[in-house]
């Protein structure tokens, strides 16, 4: 079955980085639109970042400049590497593929941001 486990959160200053990681299992990975969103405490999940299967990607204007997201295809992985960190990035963060018209979920990572 399609499987994808987040890894990386944590707790950051303001100003720091994180790397976020998606492994993804149970399907062809490349074959998998893959999205990074995430979900503050009170407020409804938001799409941070999306790669296509040929590798395009597009940014919620939010996180545009601060936020990359990459896919390893032979690693069955995608990343997201945040930069310039701030305390509203606060949330837990989810991957999610739509792989054959239906979209799977991980069970997220908590990233805090804090002084």
């Amino acid at each position: 079955q399609v499987q994808l486990v987040e890894s990386g959160g944590g707790l950051v200053q303001p100003g720091g980085s994180l790397r976020l990681s998606c492994l993804g299992s149970g399907f062809t990975f490349s074959l998998g639109a893959m999205t990074w969103y995430r979900q503050a405490p009170g407020k409804e999940r938001e799409l941070c970042a999306h790669i296509s299967r040929a590798g395009g990607t597009t940014y919620a204007e939010s996180v545009k400049d601060r936020f990359t997201i990459s896919r390893d295809n032979s690693k069955s992985t995608v990343y997201l590497q945040m930069n310039s960190l701030k305390p509203e990035d606060t949330a837990v963060y989810y991957c999610k593929v739509l792989y054959g018209g239906v979209s799977y979920w991980g069970q997220g990572t908590q990233v805090t941001v804090s002084s």
